[in-house]
């Protein structure tokens, strides 16, 4: 392609072989997972790796994963979970459902956080909360349906779970392993869902999209933000990372619950 650079090429072979869509994020998140990949493979041009990409089935599935993995633990950020704590116990005490949606979900920690925090707080109708977590990535949803997560070198799940009075009610221990019990599982439901493509679900009592906004190209924000809104009841409840915020020109639909934790309510 005429006047195509090599790093170009490398996404358009991603937009034409990888079921993600490069032009929505930004080009310095696309470049550090993009570089990440081609150490791994020990590729020292983007050249060579858009052949890589055209000839292995195997690394078009890893950067697909590497694009779309996002970080997360249990009870991220615990000061919003106490704010997302009063949201619940109003809501289920006025709504006989309350649905929730943790999009994207990644591996499903945010989504099953929800469902035991509904369990473990006597002031939380947990028997009327739905919780749906999506995520574009099959194998983040794999891994979510499976519920087991380990204590890496990284990764602590015990002091992730200390918001709750009692863990072991919520998960089984083996050593390393930590396995979501089915009374908790029974909450949530997952499914594929691509945020930019496959635009709005069904209205929802609380939105969950925290940590993907920095990530997408600002001329592709207000799509996206579309989307969450169109999925929000009248008087849902909106929840944004804690360094992302609602665009300047939608402030006035939203009445901010504790705008530190990035939480409002539509308005």
């Amino acid at each position: 392609m005429t006047g195509e650079t090599a790093f170009e090429g490398v996404l358009r072979q991603i937009d034409d072989t990888v079921p993600f869509e490069p032009g929505y994020y930004n080009e310095s998140y696309l470049d550090r997972r993009i570089t990440a990949r081609m150490r791994r493979r020990d590729t020292e041009s983007h050249a060579e790796y858009e052949r890589l990409l055209r000839e292995d089935d195997g690394e078009r599935q890893a950067l697909m994963d590497a694009l779309t993995i996002n970080v997360t633990e249990f009870f991220r950020n615990p000061e919003m979970w106490d704010v997302l704590r009063g949201v619940l116990r109003e809501r289920t005490a006025e709504k006989r459902r309350v649905r929730v949606w943790s999009a994207p979900s990644a591996d499903g920690r945010e989504p099953y956080s929800v469902a035991m925090l509904a369990c473990d707080d006597p002031a939380i109708d947990e028997s009327r909360v739905e919780v749906l977590g999506t995520d574009i990535s099959e194998e983040a949803l794999d891994n979510a349906r499976e519920g087991e997560y380990h204590t890496t070198r990284t990764t602590d799940i015990a002091a992730e779970l200390a918001p709750l009075s009692d863990p072991d009610r919520y998960v089984e221990r083996d050593e390393d392993a930590f396995r979501v019990r089915s009374e908790v599982q029974r909450l949530v439901d997952f499914e594929t869902h691509d945020l930019i493509r496959d635009g709005a679900r069904d209205p929802f009592d609380v939105v969950l999209c925290r940590n993907l906004l920095i990530y997408i190209d600002v001329d592709h924000k207000g799509a996206l933000f579309d989307t969450l809104e169109a999925s929000l009841a009248d008087d849902g409840v909106l929840v944004l990372g804690m360094t992302e915020s609602v665009p300047p020109d939608r402030t006035d639909r939203y009445e901010p619950i504790d705008k530190r934790r990035r939480v409002f309510e539509r308005v």
